[in-house]
C-alpha cells in the first residue's frame, strides 16, 4: 500500500538523514551511553551518528514490544537522545503481543518484535488495517532463544525437543523432575516463561508444542525477563525459557541447557547459530517502525541511525547479528519508504 506524504515533510526526513550521513563522512563520533535498565553500556559507532545542525532535531518517538528486543533498542535510543537533546525516546516492553495492540491503535511508532506479526489476526493485522496503519518489517538481529536451569542444579545439562513438550504443553500433567526423566530427583518442577502476550511466548510453544499459544498455565509469567532470571536464579528445581542476552548477563546467577533436537546436544551460541546446529530456537528479531511516523524528521533519524548501527548494540547486548542479506534488505527497505 502507498502513502500519501507532503513534499515539505519528505524534504524534511531526507534532510536529517543527509545530516547524519555528514557526520559520518566528517568522524563525528559519540559518548559511550551508561547503561540502560538490565542493558550493559553501549559505546557509541564513528559511523552514521546522529549529528546536530543548525535545525536540531526534535520531538518525541514512542516505542513499545518485545522485551527481547528491548536492550538493543533501549541502548540505540540512549545514544541516539545524547546527540540529539532535543528528541525524546521512550522504550516500553508491554510484549511483542502487546505491542502490536498498541502499535495497530496508533499509540506507538514503532513496534520491537521477536516474531513476525500476524498479517490475519484480528489483533494485530486487521487491527492495523482498521485503523490505516501500515509498517514496514525490517530484520535487525537473531536470538538464541535459551532454556536455562539455576546455577545450582546439578542434574540437568540438556533436554529433548520431545522432554521440552512434556513439560510445557498444553495439558501437560508433569509436575516432578521425574515425570521427564526417570534419572532426575523426584522434586518439584517449577516453571517460569513469557506472559502469553509476548512474541517469545509464541515462538516457543509453536516449535516445541506444535501450535503458538498452546501452553500449560499452571507456571509463573512475566513480560519483564529480568524477573524471569530472579525466578530461576532463586530455586534449584526451577527452569524458564527467554532471550539469548538475558543469559549472557546473568551467566552468574543461571545456566544454560543445551537443546537436543535430534542432532545431539548443542547450547545456545552465536557459533551455533549461524553454523544452523542450534535449532529449533534460533530465530529473527525485527522493528516495525510506522510508515506515517517516518513522515518526521526526527523518526526517520532514529530508524537510519538504528538501522546503521545496530549490530554494534547487538553484538554489546549479547544478541547475534543478523546475517547481511537481512540487514542489507532492512535498509532497502528503509530508504525506498523515504523516497
Amino acid at each position: 500500500m502507498h502513502v500519501t506524504t507532503s513534499a515539505g515533510k519528505r524534504l524534511a526526513a531526507l534532510a536529517a538523514l543527509v545530516a547524519i550521513a555528514t557526520a559520518a563522512c566528517t568522524g563525528g563520533g559519540a559518548t559511550p551511553a551508561p547503561a540502560g535498565s538490565g542493558t550493559p553500556a553501549a559505546s557509541g559507532p564513528a559511523a552514521s551518528t546522529p549529528a546536530t545542525s543548525s535545525a536540531p532535531l526534535s520531538g518525541s518517538v514512542n516505542i513499545d514490544g518485545s522485551s527481547t528486543v528491548y536492550p538493543i533498542t533501549e541502548a540505540v535510543a540512549e545514544e541516539f537522545q545524547k546527540a540529539n537533546g532535543g528528541v525524546k525516546v521512550t522504550v516500553a516492553f508491554a510484549g511483542t503481543g502487546g505491542g502490536f495492540k498498541k502499535f495497530c491503535n496508533g499509540e506507538t511508532d514503532m513496534n520491537d518484535a521477536s516474531r513476525p506479526i500476524k498479517a490475519d489476526d484480528a489483533g494485530e493485522g486487521v487491527a492495523c488495517k482498521a485503523k490505516s496503519i501500515e509498517w514496514l518489517e525490517l530484520g535487525i538481529a537473531t536470538d538464541a532463544l535459551s532454556v536455562v536451569v539455576s546455577k545450582s542444579n546439578t542434574f540437568v545439562t540438556c533436554l529433548t525437543t520431545a522432554q521440552l513438550k512434556t513439560m510445557w504443553d498444553q495439558g501437560s500433567t508433569a509436575k516432578s523432575w521425574k515425570d521427564i526423566d526417570p534419572s532426575f530427583p523426584d522434586e518439584p518442577l517449577k516453571l517460569f516463561g513469557p506472559g502469553p502476550d509476548s512474541g517469545t511466548f509464541d515462538y516457543f510453544t509453536e516449535v516445541i508444542n506444535g501450535k503458538a499459544k498452546q501452553s500449560r498455565s499452571d507456571y509463573t509469567p512475566s513480560e519483564d525477563d529480568n524477573a524471569l532470571v530472579t525466578g530461576v536464579a532463586g530455586d534449584k528445581d526451577a527452569l524458564g525459557y527467554f532471550g539469548f542476552a538475558y543469559l549472557e548477563e546473568n551467566l552468574d546467577k543461571i545456566k544454560p541447557v543445551a537443546i537436543d533436537s535430534g542432532g545431539g546436544c548443542i547450547e545456545p551460541s552465536a557459533d551455533n547459530v549461524n553454523g544452523g546446529k542450534y535449532k529449533p530456537l534460533a530465530r529473527p528479531l525485527f522493528i516495525y517502525p510506522s510508515k506515517a511516523a517516518l513522515e518526521r524528521p526526527e523518526f526517520a533519524a532514529f530508524v537510519q541511525y538504528y538501522l546503521d548501527n545496530v549490530n554494534t548494540y547487538g553484538d554489546e547486548t549479547g544478541y547475534i547479528e543478523a546475517q547481511p542479506d537481512v540487514l542489507t534488505k532492512s535498509k532497502t527497505d528503509l530508504a525506498a519508504a523515504l523516497q
